[in-house]
């Protein structure tokens, strides 16, 4: 789990693309800490684990699953991208509770300052948009961010100077994917109640016809 708060912005130093997956090799400071293998690393986003390291870099495997879902596909040598290590017990929920698993893509089609913040417009599919909800949380790039409005078509979030600042997301330009993940809140609630909509199959009553039925008799 993680909280949506960017420790640093990492650099892309190297990728080994295979048919449909890719090894990336991260250029990077604070997240590399008390490093192990294994630990997992938000990368934009997606909770990615570290597979090797060195005392400036981390490697980490994306699988065919992830590249699918999420922008790390379009990601090129000295690409800029959102890092925070797993969130511990003892640390401050600062963000919200982030899984690091993206339900998709937004694309970015307008910003706009407004004194010291910087709105984001962003275009997503119906899909993702019902999971949206006015002054509730997403994850953009990793990024935990009040969504300030929401329609049929897109949603806004308006940035302070320290997250420009502290993150990638000014970098991406119009037209750029950004990695979406909605608060998982909405996604439970949606399937316990769809689950108490669905018809369940009666237990069928055990008699000796059954036990019979079936080979215990």
């Amino acid at each position: 789990m993680f909280t949506g708060l960017v420790e640093e912005i990492g650099t892309i130093q190297r990728i080994e693309k295979g048919t449909k997956s890719a090894k990336l090799t991260i250029k990077a400071h604070s997240v590399l800490d008390n490093l192990t293998i294994g630990d997992s690393i938000s990368t934009n986003g997606v909770c990615l684990t570290v597979t090797d390291f060195t005392k400036d870099c981390f490697t980490v495997d994306a699988m065919p699953e992830t590249l699918k879902r999420s922008n790390l596909n379009n990601l090129s040598i000295g690409s800029k991208v959102n890092l925070e290590r797993a969130l511990q017990l003892s640390s401050r929920l600062g963000g919200h509770i982030v899984s690091g698993h993206i339900d998709g893509i937004g694309i970015i089609t307008d910003y706009k300052t407004e004194e010291n913040a910087v709105w984001i417009t962003i275009k997503s599919n119906p899909s993702l948009l019902k999971y949206i909800v006015e002054k509730g949380s997403i994850a953009i790039d990793g990024v935990s961010l009040t969504v300030a409005y929401v329609d049929e078509q897109v949603f806004k979030v308006s940035i302070i100077p320290h997250t420009k600042d502290a993150t990638s997301l000014i970098d991406n330009n119009i037209g750029k994917e950004v990695n979406l993940e909605c608060d998982m809140i909405g996604k439970y609630i949606e399937k316990f109640l769809l689950s108490k909509e669905t018809p369940q199959s009666h237990s069928q009553e055990i008699d000796l016809d059954f036990l019979s039925s079936n080979g215990f008799m």
